[in-house]
């Protein structure tokens, strides 16, 4: 069973290309007991792709899937909002004291 919860939601525009695409990252535990990295992609408001890839490890999983957020960081994709990860706040949203 994962230890941890790992969602990320990327988006990527630029008007002057007519671009608009999202990148959609997540860790999930599979009937089997392993782990598996989700990743969803696409243009904003459309199905898109999907692929499934299933490791035997949390780490190996947590490891690809941080290599993944990386990679798609340098090619200018950015989060939006807190990415349905429970407890964090919204960067928009008013602080909690």
């Amino acid at each position: 069973m994962a230890t941890y919860i790992f969602r990320l939601y990327c988006q990527r525009t630029d008007a002057t290309k007519n671009m608009a695409r999202y990148y959609a990252l997540s860790m999930q535990p599979t009937l089997f007991g392993e782990i598996a990295v989700v990743r969803r992609w696409g243009r904003i408001g459309s199905r898109g792709g999907e692929k499934t890839e299933v490791f035997a490890t949390e780490r190996e999983a947590a490891m690809h899937f941080l290599d993944l957020a990386r990679r798609k960081r340098q090619k200018g994709y950015r989060p939006v909002g807190n990415c349905g990860n429970p407890g964090l706040l919204n960067a928009s949203s008013p602080s909690r004291q």
